[in-house]
């Protein structure tokens, strides 16, 4: 009998509609992950169904009605589409599954599927490119316990981060050539951010993050986990390929929630002051998501752009994610085989 792996593939996840209803359940899902909001018990449920929940669905909807297309989801579409085309690169010795760490289709949904299809060994891919306590994290756990109490659980291994690996960066720096255009002045890499807390918790050192402006110049043991580090050597590798001079590209941190002090700089303010600069011409690329989502289409695509072209800007050009193209396909094919070997 053929040997059968099974390849399970995870994102964040999604509301089932842009509707207020659907939204308020996946925030409180999403939300109510230790590894999310990493807060004491009180203080947490007080900002979850006192100031959150009762108010951000509303208009967190408005903003997901923007992006929503007749298929649904972007992000729901995109990565099924990236998982049918896998599986037809992989073939018949694969079994290709996603599971959304947040909503549906979940990883129990995902995992019990290839267990029913009695694959041999389990690779678990996570499809966050840099390593991060709320995402990468809280995926891997979630997978562990799900295979602690699954009967008949096969062996599996995990990826666990592929921030400066070919298979990511070379169909991203090909997607920027198609998207850039030579008008384009300045590159903005704009990463999703973090609290500054929850970066330095991955310090096994305690002296290394945050301890110098040079702290994310180079990965060494002590920042190996580091998701700012790890955004820093993404943006430098984009950048080199891009062949983009040092003065033409600049790093930036996204989507911060709470009050608490967040990884710098913040993506709103260096947009403002790039076209204050005389930045006329500036393109956004968004490294840390490998496929087009609300964070994405609306926060920069749609509200990040005004701000730009309102501080003086005259041109933005938004280089999508991955999504489903077929160079990342590739790519993660690259990237399974070696994981496997």
């Amino acid at each position: 009998m053929a040997h059968t792996r099974g390849l399970l593939l995870s994102n964040l996840g999604t509301p089932a509609s842009p509707e207020p209803k659907d939204v308020r359940a996946f925030l409180k899902e999403f939300l109510s992950d230790p590894r999310v909001l990493d807060m004491g018990p009180i203080g947490k449920w007080i900002l979850l169904n006192c100031i959150i929940l009762p108010f951000r669905p509303k208009k967190s909807a408005e903003a997901y009605r923007l992006v929503w297309t007749d298929e649904g989801s972007p992000i729901m579409i995109h990565s099924r589409n990236l998982a049918k085309g896998l599986s037809q690169k992989l073939g018949d010795e694969w079994v290709v599954g996603l599971g959304m760490r947040y909503g549906t289709p979940s990883m129990k949904q995902a995992l019990d599927g290839l267990i029913e299809a009695r694959v041999d060994e389990v690779l678990f891919l996570p499809l966050y490119p840099q390593y991060a306590l709320s995402s990468t994290a809280t995926s891997i756990e979630h997978f562990e316990s799900l295979a602690k109490s699954t009967e008949n659980m096969p062996p599996y291994r995990i990826v666990q981060d592929f921030f400066e690996d070919p298979a990511f960066c070379d169909p991203s720096t090909a997607l920027a050539k198609r998207h850039i255009p030579d008008s384009v002045d300045h590159v903005l890499f704009s990463f999703h951010g973090l609290p500054v807390h929850q970066v330095k918790a991955t310090d096994p050192t305690g002296a290394h993050c945050s301890q110098s402006e040079n702290c994310c110049d180079q990965i060494c043991e002590a920042n190996r986990l580091c998701y700012r580090a790890q955004s820093h050597q993404t943006a430098r590798r984009l950048a080199e390929s891009l062949e983009l001079a040092d003065e033409d590209w600049t790093i930036a941190f996204q989507s911060r929630l709470t009050k608490v002090p967040w990884i710098k700089p913040y993506t709103d303010e260096a947009l403002i002051e790039l076209a204050e600069k005389g930045v006329k011409h500036l393109a956004v690329m968004c490294p840390s998501f490998v496929a087009d989502c609300l964070e994405t289409l609306e926060e920069i695509d749609i509200r990040a752009r005004e701000s730009f072209l309102e501080a003086g800007g005259e041109d933005f050009t938004f280089v999508p994610c991955l999504n489903d193209n077929e160079e990342w396909i590739a790519g993660l094919e690259d990237l399974v085989k070696r994981s496997i070997q």
